[in-house]
């Protein structure tokens, strides 16, 4: 917030919100409220980013995570129907999405097999390297 030259930010997603202040040169969260999935972490050390915890793990379902930043497309074209929703049967080498790159189209595979249980990102997002994508309920 110092080299940017921020006083305040605030942001509100998927069950999280925060917001910060910077008074007298200190950065200081004034309010972090995670909703009912989306736990905390621990208080962040001095000088620490702060970033919503990871979702809670059950049992049975693994994430697929964006391997790259850009923009996540559900299916190949507007017309085409979703590579992958929810009730997709998918295979380790199953396209479950595109994302584009620096106007390249990366198809991403699932690289797990099972059924999907949830789609984390709307068409169109812009999706960080890492970010959750999709669950899926392994065998």
């Amino acid at each position: 917030m110092k080299r940017s030259e921020l006083s305040e930010f605030e942001i509100e997603e998927e069950g999280f919100k925060l917001r910060l202040c910077r008074k007298n040169g200190d950065t200081q969260i004034v309010h972090a409220a995670p909703l009912a999935t989306a736990p905390l972490a621990a208080a962040a050390p001095a000088g620490a980013s702060l970033v919503a915890a990871a979702p809670v793990e059950e049992q049975g379902i693994s994430i697929v995570k964006s391997p790259m930043v850009g923009t996540f497309y559900a299916s190949a074209s507007p017309e085409s129907p979703a590579f992958a929703k929810v009730g997709t049967k998918v295979g380790a080498d199953s396209i479950v999405c595109i994302i584009e790159a620096m106007k390249v189209m990366n198809e991403i595979h699932s690289e797990l097999s099972g059924t999907i249980t949830e789609v984390l990102i709307e068409n169109g997002e812009a999706v960080e390297y890492g970010q959750p994508l999709f669950k899926v309920k392994t065998a």
